[in-house]
């Protein structure tokens, strides 16, 4: 009797000593999600659909769970897009006006759409946040601001971020900036520009997928090849960061944002949905993220950063 007193106490002491432990594990634990571009290498059809078993992340550089993954097509596809147009952007930017048009119409009849003009370092909207396309095109115009109106695209991006006009954090988030990229408060390729850190860390804990299309502004000399490169450097950073991509990477002004919506349109109806498991060390942090798929012949554009979060209750 006195030996099974002893065991009971003994596994007792046991768990004791190891409940502290798992319940600190539970809490080091984090959890994100990211938006993932699966395409075909080539122009042919689409490969097979892509699975769970078929992906390999690594998150701060070491491996970690996929807990969930979902194309964004249908009911699970809703989407929130907001066209970014820098205040100083050359008057010419109303030759893309049909092209914004038809772009904004051929989205899902479901998709809320924006267009937010960069001002003072603000993202102003001169319209909802809607899925009325018609009343959104309503608010487009020419933006007529005066040389550095937008003081830092950065800025603008951040603030947009900051304050998304919607509250749907189930929808994806996506974002075009019509801009030339040059942060006026750093004119040159700083790759540890704080305005433009600020705008990843930003839209990383927002959850927005930033495309762009380099357009040039108004007084700011920026047709140089030094220019161009370096405002499309820097919006390259973004991009990366998020899961997005340059839509036109060229050299001065574009003919025609055809094309480029025509991409756009194509990468948003191939998106899927990451959902994934982390340690968190500590307060929510913005972390690397590296996504392989199998054997397949595809191109994968996940973002470089995620938003680490931590675990809710409902999860």
């Amino acid at each position: 009797m006195k030996n099974l007193r002893m065991a009971i106490w003994m596994v007792a002491g046991g768990l004791l000593v190891a409940a502290p432990a798992f319940a600190q594990g539970d809490k080091t634990m984090g959890q994100g999600r990211a938006v993932v571009t699966i395409l075909p290498k080539g122009h042919g059809e689409m490969p097979a659909s892509i699975s769970q078993q078929d992906l390999n992340i690594k998150v701060n550089g070491k491996p970690s769970m996929v807990t969930s993954w979902k194309p964004l097509r249908g009911p699970d596809g809703r989407l929130e897009l907001v066209i970014l147009i820098d205040g100083s952007a050359r008057s010419s930017l109303g030759n893309q006006f049909q092209d914004i048009q038809e772009f904004v119409n051929s989205l899902p009849p479901d998709t809320k759409a924006g267009i937010a003009y960069m001002i003072n370092g603000r993202a102003a909207f001169v319209g909802p946040l809607s899925a009325d396309h018609a009343r959104v095109l309503q608010a487009l115009h020419l933006p007529g601001g005066p040389i550095g109106t937008s003081g830092s695209p950065y800025f603008c991006l951040s603030d947009l971020a900051q304050h998304w006009p919607s509250g749907d954090r189930g929808a994806r988030r996506a974002v075009v900036m019509v801009t030339d990229g040059i942060d006026n408060y750093n004119r040159r390729f700083d790759p540890e520009d704080p305005y433009v850190q600020a705008a990843i860390t930003d839209s990383v804990r927002a959850g927005l997928v930033v495309y762009s299309i380099y357009y040039q502004v108004m007084g700011r000399g920026d047709r140089s090849l030094y220019a161009n490169n370096t405002g499309q450097s820097l919006l390259l950073m973004v991009e990366e960061a998020t899961g997005g991509e340059s839509l036109w990477p060229g050299i001065g002004e574009p003919v025609s944002f055809k094309p480029f919506f025509e991409q756009l349109n194509r990468d948003l109806g191939n998106q899927y949905e990451l959902g994934f498991s982390a340690p968190l060390n500590g307060k929510p942090t913005v972390e690397t993220l590296k996504v392989k798929v199998g054997a397949q012949a595809v191109s994968v554009s996940a973002p470089q950063q995620v938003f680490v979060d931590r675990v809710t209750g409902g999860e």
